[in-house]
């Protein structure tokens, strides 16, 4: 695992201090971890909606009422895993 080093200025430092005591997280890097890794699910969801998109501008896809339900079962699916509590979390 790599070290990354940051300066913060106090009030940030004191606020993460509080988020990691009252969320659950065993220290600093867990919470800074879980930051980053939400980071890098909200940048995976605007992908992939930018590619929905664009496959749907393209004229390839026929949007029939079909296709519609379809699609809103498969996102209320994914919707309700992610809500899911993740087994990998290392929080209390």
């Amino acid at each position: 695992m790599t070290t990354l080093t940051i300066s913060l200025p106090d009030s940030l430092r004191e606020f993460i201090e509080r988020e990691v005591e009252t969320k659950g997280y065993g220290n600093v890097s867990e919470y800074v971890r879980g930051l980053l890794r939400q980071a890098q699910e909200r940048e995976a969801a605007q992908r992939l909606e930018t590619l929905l998109l664009e496959g749907l501008a393209s004229g390839k896809v026929e949007t029939t009422p079909e296709f519609w339900r379809d699609l809103r079962r498969d996102a209320a699916t994914m919707l309700a895993r992610h809500k899911q509590p993740r087994k990998s979390r290392s929080r209390k």
